[in-house]
């Protein structure tokens, strides 16, 4: 501007919408703000093209109340446009301004401002990020009402929300209604499937989408790629493979080259990650860190912690995500001076107070036997989430200070993180560890009240505290109330018989779970044998042991042989123990 100034070049709106355009692209507010005081020195401030503009400018450098100040200056409220450029401002902000999404949403109607695809576009993308799904349904009717529903792009951003409010039949529903299916639309269904956990259904779109002759494009095969390593589909990730190679573009894509290392890592195939990952022509810290989470996942803990440094004598600075991969690592090799060294790497590079971060650094101290650190770590956390919540009180259970868990579990009650169901689990866990039957029957409540009750890993926590604090009736009655029993359940019922030391009950459970088609886990077998060692039942626990190893294919543990050896010494039946 200084330039066009001193040569006497004449500016016009013209000028100043590409000079917004560039400032877009930055997002430097600083310059946003200079760009906004020439166009009022240049007495182009009431230009109604250049005020839309400058909203969507503010909104692209993250000030919504500079964006909001320019458009309560625009005169032409009727107008569709400036309306669109603060709502796309609104959206980029997050699931925080989904109510100043509704406001103005609700205030344009009002006016009567014209809606158009745009609009509606901004304010579905709003409700799907803040999952607020009647809203999103009230808008689709009003679609259909306008004439609007068979737009693609307000298709594929209800296909969106309906996925993010976990409404998966609806967004089946308006998909299978498109008469005509673009590669947005198709990667649309495969991403939604993919943030729900529904990896089966991901990879069935995905060769639909290919026999319709649509191919993958780098957004879906950054999408598909970890839920391959998900499912261990190595031999289909091979394939995708071969077709990124031979789109030679692609190879160079690191979010795509990083993604095959995940995959590959995730298959157990260090080998080939490895491969990718050296045989690649550039490397960032995405793809590092992707190794040393290959590496970590595999236990090859050492190796995860020696390519943080080869990672940094390549000119790679590790970033938050690096730095909550290699804390864990840290915690299981109890490698307190990495830790330590990863810690003030941490406060040093401004990593803290993230909360991911300091939640592993918090679990990491408290399994190197530091509690103090921890406590001071979780202490001094300004935003607390259920997943550090639940860290420390693990971290108390781990060094034995219970009474402390229970202290930080009544104090996550008080707050606004209601503990989970992860936290029930916990919670209940040390009431069977410590026998407190009547804390056990308030967290039962509790569970009740928030319908945790259906899930597995809970159901069978209640089972166990009932049995373990020697109520075996309210044990069964927990479990004949689960609707649908699973491995979990069986066992859970079976450890509270072993618990009352009603071990011909526990044994005939277990073979009544057999026959009822359940199948037996790797754990079940743990405790059913563990009951005959309590027992003495030489007998049982051999016929148990035949039927884990020949029927059910699972290879005995060193602790599962030396039960059985050790009851048929005790038996007597030395030659027996010494054929094992």
């Amino acid at each position: 501007m200084d330039y066009l100034d001193q040569q006497g070049i004449p500016v016009n709106a013209t000028t100043f919408s590409s000079l917004i355009a560039a400032c877009i692209r930055s997002k430097s507010l600083t310059e946003a703000k200079q760009i906004h005081t020439y166009i009022r020195i240049n007495g182009l401030g009431n230009n109604e093209f250049l005020r839309t503009k400058l909203v969507h400018m503010y909104t692209s450098c993250g000030s919504l109340d500079d964006a909001k100040h320019v458009f309560d200056e625009c005169t032409s409220s009727g107008s569709v446009y400036p309306w669109n450029a603060l709502l796309r401002g609104a959206v980029i902000s997050g699931g925080k301004r989904y109510l100043d999404v509704l406001s103005a949403y609700a205030e344009m109607r009002e006016l009567g401002v014209e809606l158009n695809v745009y609009t509606f576009s901004n304010v579905i993308k709003s409700f799907a990020g803040a999952s607020a799904f009647w809203q999103g349904l009230k808008t689709h009717g009003l679609l259909v009402k306008n004439g609007l529903v068979d737009s693609s792009i307000l298709r594929t951003s209800l296909i969106d929300m309906y996925f993010k409010c976990g409404k998966i039949k609806l967004a089946q529903r308006v998909f299978e209604e498109m008469p005509h299916r673009d590669i947005v639309v198709w990667g649309a269904m495969i991403a939604g499937f993919a943030h729900n956990r529904r990896q089966r259904e991901a990879l069935d779109y995905l060769r639909w989408m290919v026999s319709e002759g649509i191919y993958p494009n780098s957004v879906i095969l950054t999408t598909i790629l970890p839920v391959l390593g998900e499912v261990w589909a190595k031999k289909l990730g091979q394939e995708v493979h071969a077709y990124v190679v031979k789109r030679k573009n692609y190879s160079r894509h690191l979010s795509i080259q990083s993604g095959l290392i995940d995959m590959y890592c995730k298959c157990g195939d260090m080998g080939l990650g490895r491969r990718v990952f050296y045989g690649s022509m550039e490397r960032n810290t995405v793809s590092w860190t992707a190794l040393i989470s290959g590496y970590a996942s595999n236990g090859r803990l050492d190796q995860a912690l020696r390519s943080v440094a080869w990672m940094q004598q390549e000119g790679f600075t590790p970033d938050v995500v690096t730095v909550a991969t290699v804390i864990p690592v840290c915690a299981e090799l109890k490698a307190l001076k990495h830790g330590k060294e990863i810690h003030a790497y941490a406060v040093k590079n401004l990593l803290l107070p993230n909360v991911s971060v300091v939640t592993s650094l918090i679990k990491m101290y408290s399994i190197c036997g530091v509690l103090d650190y921890s406590v001071k770590l979780f202490d001094t956390m300004e935003n607390r989430n259920v997943i550090s919540w639940t860290a420390m009180i693990d971290s108390y259970v781990v060094n034995w200070c219970i009474n402390e868990a229970l202290s930080v579990f009544r104090s996550m009650q008080l707050s606004k993180h209601r503990p989970d169901s992860v936290v029930m689990a916990r919670m209940l866990s040390i009431c069977s560890k410590i026998k407190a039957l009547k804390l056990g029957k308030e967290i039962h409540g509790h569970v009740l009240k928030k319908n945790f009750g259906t899930i597995p890993f809970v159901s069978a926590e209640i089972v166990k505290m009932y049995g373990s604090c020697g109520v075996i009736n309210g044990a069964k009655s927990v479990f004949y109330a689960i609707p649908v029993k699973g491995s979990m359940a069986w066992t859970a019922i079976i450890k509270a018989y072993g618990y009352n030391k009603l071990w011909q009950d526990a044994v005939r459970l277990f073979h009544k779970m057999i026959s009822d088609g359940f199948t037996p886990t790797h754990f079940t077998f743990k405790v059913v044998l563990s009951i005959c060692d309590q027992a003495g039942f030489a007998d049982d626990a051999c016929r148990i042991f035949d039927i884990m190893s020949q029927r059910y294919k699972i290879k005995a543990s060193e602790e599962q042989y030396s039960i059985i050896i050790g009851l048929l010494t005790r038996a007597g039946r030395i030659q027996e123990a010494e054929d094992l």
